[in-house]
């Protein structure tokens, strides 16, 4: 009896290890197959932030959204929004600041044509946060943050920024310099030099 006893208590302790390394392991292969499972989540119906703050659609952004709209409606092109991550050359102020991007539809170039809606407490702060964006992107660390010949647009809207970058010499889709004339009816100008 005491050899059949020693015999299942040294089964024991060898297969002790083996249960708790089990232990130990079940919580990671139950995140493994969490992190491998697929979520079904309808998508949002606002614009996604891009890289950096985000925001919801405020009543300032929808409003120059509605602006936007109607400027290159004008010009026959069409406003999305999108979810796609942009960050074009910001100055401290914007990069800080609540953004929301929206796509013009340029079916021969579609990862082109992204607005940035920048949003501010006033007008007098989005004036201000103009101005410094022009300078920036006038000297050379706005520079080099885009390709030589980068043409940028930079408006006004009440409390909001808008920027918009594309560079003429890779355009691929005609509609690309409607874009530019479309939003330089926009709002308060802030002409860059290049």
């Amino acid at each position: 009896m005491s050899s059949g006893w020693r015999q299942r208590r040294a089964e024991r302790e060898r297969s002790g290890p083996r249960s708790a390394r089990a232990l130990l392991c079940a919580p990671a292969l139950l995140l493994v197959i969490a992190a491998c499972a697929a979520t079904e989540q309808p998508a949002p119906s606002v614009p996604v932030a891009s890289i950096g703050p985000g925001m919801t659609v405020s009543p300032a952004v929808d409003q120059t959204r509605v602006e936007l709209v109607r400027v290159l409606g004008a010009a026959n092109l069409v406003l999305t929004d999108t979810q796609a991550p942009v960050r074009p050359a910001e100055s401290a102020v914007l990069a800080a600041a609540p953004r929301a991007v929206f796509q013009v539809t340029l079916p021969a170039d579609p990862t082109r044509g992204f607005i940035v809606v920048y949003e501010f407490s006033d007008s007098n702060r989005a004036a201000e946060a103009a101005a410094e964006e022009q300078h920036y992107l006038a000297t050379g660390p706005g520079r080099v943050q885009s390709p030589e010949g980068t043409v940028h647009v930079l408006r006004q809207v009440g409390p909001t920024v808008v920027l918009y970058e594309w560079l003429p010499g890779a355009a691929k889709d005609p509609a690309a310099p409607e874009i530019q004339r479309a939003l330089e009816t926009l709002g308060v100008g802030y002409p860059i030099d290049s």
